[in-house]
């Protein structure tokens, strides 16, 4: 996965006014991993790569860079 995973992850966050650890309860993982995940230092297993997608109503496809759209 690209660097541009983490910034439209942090974005997205962001945009609905939520903390990481917020975030990171939604999704059911840790404030830890989604911190790594947004500074692109791990990547998300296909599980919670689907409920980010999900909850931000947004393409797995524009999440980790293939399309520039949602």
């Amino acid at each position: 996965m690209s660097k541009i995973f983490g910034e439209r992850l942090k974005d997205l966050r962001i945009s609905k006014g939520i903390s990481q650890q917020q975030f990171a309860k939604i999704i059911s993982t840790s404030q830890a991993s989604l911190s790594k995940w947004e500074n692109d230092v791990q990547e998300p297993c296909i599980d919670d790569l689907k409920k980010i997608a999900e909850y931000f109503n947004v393409s797995a496809d524009y999440l980790i860079g293939i399309v520039d759209w949602y």
